[in-house]
């Protein structure tokens, strides 16, 4: 599977996700809170930043 094909999965997959109600409620509750939303921007950047690490490890190998 193309790298191209699983980022547009993923991409579908994550707004299938955050159109869900529950989800949505989620969302709402942390950010009211201001102590829950400065934890949940911390580890939205730190999955982010590994994200990226991953992704160069990936595409580092293939590289010619």
């Amino acid at each position: 599977m193309s790298a191209v094909r699983i980022a547009v999965t993923v991409v579908s997959a994550a707004i299938t996700v955050s159109r869900h109600p529950v989800v949505r409620a989620g969302v709402r509750a942390v950010v009211s809170n201001p102590k829950a939303r400065e934890t949940a921007i911390g580890v939205t950047r730190s999955a982010a930043y590994n994200a990226g690490v991953i992704a160069r490890h990936i595409m580092g190998r293939r590289a010619p």
